[in-house]
């Protein structure tokens, strides 16, 4: 029997959850949201984390209400009826995820691991991607054990940089005024949406728990406090860490470093060595592919269990109960993508595609308020929801032509496959 073992705990999960949001967006990104925004690069952060909680709170309520493994794809099956349309929900998640682990993979492989040892960026990526899978295969007990070990390192880089701000400070060489300066080449207004758009992908990847869900003890109870408690630990972190990274440097100075918080590790010279710091950023990149890789796995084994993709994905190890076709799978078509695509590109095409996503799950727990199920859930107020579609549609409006094309491309491929799987499925 294809069945998932219920081994994810309620302190687990909220490490899985916050691992997977603490990921390589706040150590790649903070110069990126400094150079659209300015100095004030909390304020951003701040902005996306209430949209992020906003769509959290459907999560919340879909995950408890109906616990299975497939997250949005299984939310929009129930709302919408129509095949199709549940299909492409789920593989616009699916394509997103095994994007952003292939993109997660150029940026382990990149400069922050030349600073060790010099290699091939693809190749590298390429060993990196397959370690990730063989991990994903041994179990979900050892890639959660795994996954707090890398979010305590995460959370300690980000609690260095906070603290080196502080002694910055201390030593009458930061600049407080800075954490309220904005660019002064637009609106502050326009200059925050715009950088809330980069924010908001630091706070993605709370969706890849709905995927789990079929793993988890006592899902109702654990599944809300695990998420909220998740979110809100991230956003604390990166608003003081937005603050911190201001204090220490200049916005432009933060905007032209590839590697914005080993800058600010640099310019605070109180003899952290660069390398401690870069070793920290490789084991949040690799932090982020490895849950990324769990969801997207979860996600394929659930919308086969589903019947929207052929029943041999929905395959288990008879002794791990890992999905294993499951993940070689995606496994497979990450690597596929490293040798495709840039980094630039990857990342970009992410953020659009789980926007699709959320504003599916923000209608379909609208439409699923008249169902009715025997056990007890979370249940969000009318207005969360509603508020949370406004936030995606808002975002969408700064996505920029080239990432629409890439997105359309993707899912033009979903529509194709669907085409091929129901012809095959009539015959």
């Amino acid at each position: 029997m294809n069945v998932l073992t219920r081994a994810i705990t309620g302190p687990l999960l909220f490490v899985f959850i916050l691992g997977d949001v603490l990921g390589a967006g706040i150590y790649a990104l903070v110069g990126v949201i400094a150079g659209e925004v300015g100095g004030a690069v909390w304020v951003p952060l701040l902005v996306a984390l209430v949209m992020a909680l906003l769509t959290a709170t459907s999560y919340a309520e879909l995950v408890t209400k109906y616990p299975r493994a497939g997250g949005a794809a299984v939310f929009a099956q129930r709302a919408y009826r129509k095949p199709l349309i549940s299909f492409l929900v789920g593989f616009s998640m699916l394509a997103a995820g095994v994007t952003s682990a292939a993109g997660l993979a150029l940026a382990f492989s990149g400069d922050y691991l030349k600073a060790f040892v010099d290699v091939p960026t693809v190749p590298a990526a390429l060993v990196f991607l397959l370690l990730v899978g063989l991990l994903n295969a041994r179990g979900i007990k050892e890639s959660m054990r795994a996954n707090v070990v890398m979010t305590v390192v995460e959370v300690t880089g980000l609690v260095l940089v906070v603290v080196l701000a502080c002694i910055v400070l201390g030593h009458g060489d930061g600049t407080l005024s800075r954490v309220v300066e904005f660019d002064d080449s637009r609106s502050p207004a326009l200059a925050v949406l715009a950088a809330a758009l980069l924010a908001y992908y630091s706070f993605v990847g709370f969706e890849t728990s709905a995927n789990v869900a079929e793993e988890v003890k006592n899902v109702s109870k654990v599944y809300p406090r695990a998420l909220f408690g998740a979110l809100l630990t991230a956003g604390a972190a990166y608003v003081l860490v937005g603050l911190a990274v201001s204090v220490v440097l200049p916005a432009d100075e933060l905007a032209a470093s590839s590697g914005p918080l080993l800058a600010v590790v640099s310019a605070a010279d109180v003899g952290v060595p660069p390398r401690l710091f870069s070793l920290i950023a490789l084991v949040a990149v690799a932090n982020g592919a490895l849950l990324t890789m769990i969801m997207a796995s979860r996600l394929t084994y659930g919308m086969a269990s589903e019947g929207l993709l052929p029943s041999v994905f929905a395959r288990v190890l008879p002794r791990r109960r890992t999905p294993w076709v499951a993940i070689i799978a995606t496994t497979a078509v990450a690597m596929a993508l490293c040798v495709t695509g840039s980094l630039s590109a990857l990342a970009e095409t992410v953020v659009l595609l789980l926007l699709f996503v959320f504003i599916s799950t923000n209608i379909a727990v609208l439409v699923l308020r008249r169902d009715v199920v025997q056990h007890k859930h979370f249940r969000t107020p009318i207005i969360f929801p509603i508020l949370a579609l406004g936030t995606c549609v808002a975002l969408l409006t700064q996505q920029s032509a080239a990432t629409w094309l890439r997105a359309s491309l993707l899912l033009a491929v979903g529509v194709v496959l669907y085409a091929l799987s129901h012809r095959r499925s009539t015959k």
